[in-house]
């Protein structure tokens, strides 16, 4: 009996074997690489280059920022996860601009400020994330709101020019899936002549609200904590 059969079979079963093996390394790389496109970069400040020229000859005066202020339009919320898909690294970024906000001067010091973000209006490039995102993950139907309130006040002396970025350490409770913990972390602000931009990252622990991994066993796996970044624009209101 001829041995050409089996062997054939064999070879058969070994390319296919390979093929399965390099469809699952190369399709996830061609995915995020080709289909997906880059990473969004992270959320951050973006100077007025005219404004940063003149910064150092444009003082304000001490109640020049005092007031109520409102963050709304122009303003974005979201979380970067980084993942491993097939062993292919990538980095899920979610954004939302539902988001309100509001902050009270006085003087040169900032006394409150809160911000809060619609859960079910960050999405990211893959429906079938989003959809575990506001499903198992988060469930956003439980717990709608995402939000940060800050606890204690934040002194901006001597107060920036116009134009001019500065970090600040700042220091509130953040609320995610029904647990809220105390932050503090830096972030930057800059006043322009009518607005004041603040932005700054949070990193998320997920055990620490409560949140359950986001990993697939056997498909997707992410690390066991997340950043949860913002971008606000303060106007007068």
């Amino acid at each position: 009996m001829s041995s050409r059969g089996p062997r054939r079979l064999l070879r058969w079963v070994i390319a296919a074997a390979v093929v399965v093996v390099v469809l699952a390394v190369a399709g996830p790389y061609v995915y995020f690489h080709f289909v997906e496109g880059s990473t969004p970069a992270p959320l951050s400040l973006k100077p007025d280059a005219s404004q940063s020229a003149s910064a150092g000859s444009t003082q304000g005066d001490s109640d020049s920022v005092a007031g109520s202020w409102t963050a709304g339009s122009g303003s974005t919320v979201g979380y970067r996860v980084q993942e491993v898909l097939f062993g292919q690294a990538h980095t899920a970024v979610g954004r939302s601009s539902s988001v309100t906000g509001a902050m009270t001067i006085t003087g040169k010091t900032v006394r409150t400020a809160s911000f809060s973000v619609e859960m079910a209006t960050i999405h990211t490039d893959s429906s079938q994330r989003d959809a575990q995102f506001d499903g198992r993950i988060m469930d956003v139907a439980a717990y709608p709101k995402g939000t940060f309130t800050l606890s204690r006040p934040v002194s901006l002396a001597p107060l920036p020019a116009v134009g001019a970025v500065r970090t600040y350490t700042v220091t509130g409770k953040l609320a995610l899936h029904g647990t809220t913990r105390t932050v503090t972390f830096p972030l930057t602000a800059e006043r322009t002549a009518s607005r004041i931009e603040v932005a700054g990252s949070i990193p998320v622990l997920f055990s620490k609200w409560n949140i359950p991994n986001p990993s697939f066993t056997g498909f997707v796996t992410t690390q066991n904590h997340g950043i949860l970044e913002f971008l606000l624009d303060f106007t007068r209101g």
